[in-house]
């Protein structure tokens, strides 16, 4: 059963003109922020990841005026270019409570938009 759905788009020039040290280490964990540096066009790879933790709170129906932080939701991406989630902290209670199974996500870019879209699923 589908719990939640949420999406979020992301202007990359925005965004970009933003990014600093830390403004990442405030929305994304070591090893995001050690993946998405070995891309080329790293900001749209930060982008993406930003997205995917905006759609999660959106799916889940909270964000962080609930205790919900952008570094307690991890984007994973498995070498076969899957991308999924990983809750920690406060995300992860809330998600339980909620009784979370599964989380699937998506997430494009073009040269100037970010986009994600995450489904929650649980019994």
């Amino acid at each position: 059963m589908i719990i939640g759905l949420g999406i979020d788009i992301v202007d990359l020039t925005g965004f970009k003109d933003r990014l600093n040290d830390d403004l990442l280490a405030e929305l994304f964990l070591p090893g995001e922020i050690e993946y998405c540096r070995t891309q080329v066009r790293s900001w749209e790879n930060f982008a993406g990841r930003f997205a995917a933790k905006e759609a999660a709170f959106k799916a889940l129906g909270e964000g962080l005026e609930q205790g919900l932080r952008f570094n307690q939701v991890e984007v994973l991406r498995a070498d076969s270019g899957a991308v999924s989630l990983k809750f920690h902290g406060r995300v992860a209670e809330r998600a339980a409570d909620k009784g979370v199974l599964n989380t699937f996500v998506s997430i494009s870019h073009s040269r100037s938009n970010a986009i994600a879209v995450v489904i929650v699923e649980g019994e």
